[in-house]
C-alpha cells in the first residue's frame, strides 16, 4: 500500500517524497512477541494472591453460619452425701460450677463464689480463713459474709435440698441473698442451707 501512495504521486508530475507508513510487524500465529517479554513468575503471584483473598473472604462467610457459644454450667448439680465433705469450706466445684460447699456442724450450706462488688472470683485462703477476691480486695469470712473492701454485702448463697436417696442438690440458679443495710436476710430461710 506504499508502494501505489509513492506511484501516484510519480504519475501526477513532480515526484514527491511521501513518507511511508511503517507497517506494524505483523506475528505470526502461535509466536510470542519478542518485543513485549511475558513475566509468568509475576503472573502466577498475582492469581495466587487473588484467588486466596477470595479464599479467606469465602471461610469468613462460612464462620457466620457457626456461632461462637460461651460454655455455661448447668445450673442444678449433685454435689453428692453430706458425709463426702469435712469441717470447712470444699472446692471441689469450684472450677466447674463456681461454688463452694461449706460444712458446719449441723448444716451444711453452698456459697456462689462471684464477689458482690464487681463480680470477680474470690480466693479462699486457708491460712488466713477468709474468702479474698483479687480484684479490688473485698475480704469475706468462711460463711462468706463481707468485713473488708469494696464488696457492698455478703456472696450470695445456693439453693440446696436433700433429695431423697440421701444427695444433696444444688441450684445455682435461685439465690439466696443478705443485706442489713436494706434490712434482707434470706440466709436463714428453707432450702438455703441443709440440716445434717
Amino acid at each position: 500500500m506504499a508502494e501505489q501512495i509513492i506511484e501516484k504521486s510519480v504519475e501526477n508530475g513532480a515526484p514527491k517524497l511521501v513518507p511511508r507508513p511503517v507497517a506494524p510487524r505483523e506475528q505470526a500465529p502461535g509466536k510470542k512477541n519478542p518485543a513485549v517479554p511475558v513475566d509468568k513468575n509475576r503472573r502466577r503471584t498475582i492469581w495466587a494472591l487473588i484467588y486466596g483473598y477470595l479464599g479467606i473472604n469465602f471461610l469468613m462467610f462460612l464462620r457466620f453460619f457457626f456461632p461462637r457459644a460461651l460454655y455455661e454450667p448447668n445450673t442444678i448439680v449433685n454435689i453428692g452425701y453430706p458425709t463426702d465433705f469435712m469441717d470447712g469450706v470444699n472446692q471441689e466445684f469450684l472450677q466447674s460450677n463456681r461454688i463452694w460447699i461449706i460444712k458446719e456442724p449441723g448444716r451444711l450450706f453452698v456459697v456462689f463464689a462471684r464477689c458482690t462488688h464487681l463480680g470477680c472470683t474470690p480466693d479462699w485462703l486457708p491460712q488466713q480463713n477468709m474468702f479474698h477476691c483479687p480484684c479490688h480486695g473485698s475480704e469475706y469470712d468462711p460463711e462468706g459474709v463481707n468485713f473488708a473492701g469494696p464488696a457492698p454485702r455478703p456472696m450470695d448463697r445456693c439453693s440446696v435440698r436433700l433429695m431423697t436417696n440421701g444427695t444433696i442438690q444444688v441450684d445455682s440458679s435461685h439465690l439466696f441473698s443478705q443485706d442489713r443495710r436494706a434490712g434482707i436476710d434470706h440466709f436463714n430461710d428453707p432450702g438455703s442451707y441443709v440440716e445434717i
